[in-house]
């Protein structure tokens, strides 16, 4: 061989290994940049909010959702409040926006003794239900992804549910310490699910969903999971928030949050839970997933030495702006609408206003502003719940091309200059019309310690939108439902008699409500995307009509001959579920309300997992 041949050959191998790095390069940074799919939602907010559905109707119809103190936390009202602002130890505002029912949890469903549910945190409850909740919204049985790198974002104000260990019942006291801890929130899920990806609970205040939110697409950009649970939650134990606010005098008096208005206030302090699923959008769309917006970019940033410790940057935030426009390969020009912080503070507002005027106002059509709005004008300020609040209203704002209105705003603050950008509030619901791109939207937030966030999020791709939920890897052969079947079976599980009740006449009501829907596409959905717990019921039926009839007679231990029962262990391997012809039993019966530290274990939450 010529030594011009081997230099011939040489190059050649030096050329091909070049390719070969450039194309594994080109990967990488693929991976690193890839947009999130966000495939399900599940929140608990004010106003009676169970599910994403009921936040969006909430927002949608122009609720007011704040409401006076609860009666049901063992709070003593009459010493709370004074209208004096000076007052220690007091509010001068005496409302908010609260979640209802933060007692009841069904412990024995995720196999807590009363004892430790006792000790559990509200917040640690709330994201076990929600986090089963969202699985199954996400059509995955919560029990196929044990074992897996799916990875617990959880964004947290620290919690303040710390019982005496003096004043509590014998054998409750050995629990405290985890029934408090903020790393617990995250850890529980994990634990319980049998999840082996990073579980992290993040506090940076008002910022700690968007934060977690960042966080989870991180990790899963990287590798590091595979699917990932993120959000956030607040739950007011004790009144000391709200007290610690009122000294500061940082409550509206009428605990409402005037976002971006010239009356604006104070803000007004709220709670809220919030879940959403996240996979990489190439994962989603091979898994079939039903896609219900993308993550296209996030960033975090801090405010460094501000003028205060718990006073806003403005150049701070249009960097973190900047930097998640970045990220998402956009301008600001090419996102239509923010949801916006929003609190409602004379100090924060202006100067939140003023970092999305240049950064989101500058170089674009003065047709098509940018349109600012609040999720805490209806409900509060759900503090480390808000920004996964602000994601869900935004996610289905794009879905039903609506843009909701801000309330409480008589005019926009004049401490904004309004005119060097083009930046509106939405004093008004307008429609969000399809253009020749998709929708876009950012939302913002900004904790007390100084720590920023801002996500940027598109509507779902239309070619990947309606795919139908399915299991990606089943991990045993489930029964199968035949579409054009004369007669339908609806299987229905949960754990207990009153689990079980519960299923059927959410099911029922589902049904109820969606008349169009195709009776045995219900029912695959039922065999391949919830959970299949021991306590069985399946409703036979034709038509719509005699499902919901028949659900209704399962959930009330009513006698009908279109509905079997039955009761066993949990379902493993290749296994038939038989029915032999169980009659149901009695309706169980409702047990009573109890103080907030106390939760009722024996009746299910009335949209647990276990309902």
């Amino acid at each position: 061989m010529t030594n011009e041949q081997q230099l011939r050959d040489y190059l050649k191998r030096v050329l091909a290994d070049a390719r070969r790095f450039q194309n594994r390069v080109r990967e990488l940074e693929r991976a690193t940049s890839e947009p999130v799919a966000v495939v399900a939602m599940s929140c608990r907010y004010p106003g009676g909010v169970t599910s994403p559905e009921e936040l969006w109707q909430l927002v949608v119809e122009g609720t007011d959702a704040v409401s006076d103190f609860p009666e049901d936390r063992g709070w003593d009202l009459d010493a709370l409040f004074d209208p004096d602002p000076d007052g220690v130890g007091t509010s001068y505002a005496r409302g908010g926006g609260f979640l209802t029912d933060i007692d009841r949890f069904d412990a024995d469903f995720f196999g807590i003794s009363p004892r430790e549910a006792l000790a559990m945190d509200p917040e640690q409850r709330l994201m076990l239900e929600i986090s089963w909740e969202s699985l199954e919204r996400a059509g995955i049985d919560p029990a196929t992804v044990r074992g897996a790198e799916v990875g617990v974002f959880t964004g947290t104000g620290g919690g303040d549910y710390r019982a005496d260990p003096h004043e509590v019942p014998d054998g409750v006291d050995g629990y405290l310490m985890t029934g408090g801890l903020g790393s617990v929130v995250s850890g529980r899920v994990s634990y319980f699910l049998g999840l082996e990806g990073p579980a992290v609970t993040v506090d940076t205040a008002c910022s700690s969903s968007l934060v977690a939110l960042h966080l989870a697409a991180q990790s899963l950009r990287s590798g590091e999971s595979s699917l990932a649970l993120a959000g956030g939650v607040t739950v007011m134990t004790e009144p000391q928030t709200i007290v610690d606010s009122a000294r500061q005098r940082g409550l509206s008096p009428d605990s409402r949050c005037k976002a971006f208005a010239a009356a604006a206030d104070g803000t007004g302090l709220a709670e809220g839970a919030g879940v959403l699923v996240l996979e990489r959008l190439s994962d989603a769309v091979r898994n079939k997933r039903r896609i219900l917006g993308v993550l296209l970019g996030s960033a975090v940033n801090q405010d460094g030495a501000s003028n205060g410790l718990t006073a806003p940057n403005g150049p701070s935030q249009q960097r973190v702006i900047r930097r998640a426009l970045a990220n998402s390969g956009l301008t600001g020009a090419d996102v239509d609408a923010v949801e916006a912080h929003g609190t409602g503070t004379p100090l924060g507002d202006p100067i939140e206003a003023q970092a999305l005027i240049a950064t989101y106002g500058q170089g674009r059509d003065a047709e098509q502003p940018l349109w600012l709005g609040s999720l805490k004008s209806n409900i509060g300020h759900a503090q480390a719940a808000a920004g996964v609040g602000g994601v869900i209203k935004m996610v289905m704002a794009m879905q039903h091309g609506v843009l909701p209105r801000t309330l409480h705003v008589d005019e926009p603050t004049p401490q904004v200059d309004w005119s060097a950008g083009h930046v509106e509030l939405l004093t008004e619901a307008r429609p969000w019309p399809d253009t020749d791109r998709p929708r876009r939207a950012a939302v913002s937030g900004f904790g007390v310690s100084g720590t920023n966030a801002h996500v940027i999020l598109e509507q779902a791709p239309s070619d990947a939108a309606d795919e139908e939920q399915a299991p990606t890897e089943p991990v045993e052969e489930r029964p199968r439902v035949l579409a054009g079947a004369e007669v339908v079976p609806l299987l229905v599980s949960g754990r207990g008699a009153a689990g079980l009740a519960g299923q059927a006449e959410r099911l029922a009501g589902f049904l109820a409500e969606r008349p169009e829907l195709e009776l045995p596409e219900v029912a695959r959905a039922l065999v391949h995307s919830r959970g299949r717990l021991p306590d069985r019921g399946v409703v036979l039926a034709k038509d719509t009509a005699e499902a919901v009839s028949g659900l209704r007679a399962l959930a009330r231990g009513a006698w009908s001959p279109s509905v079997v029962t039955a009761e066993g262990g949990p379902v493993t391997g290749r296994q038939v579920w038989v029915f032999p012809g169980h009659r149901y039993g009695s309706s169980p019966a409702k047990a009573p309300n109890g103080p907030a530290w106390a939760p009722t274990s024996s009746t299910p939450h009335p949209h647990s997992p276990r309902r």
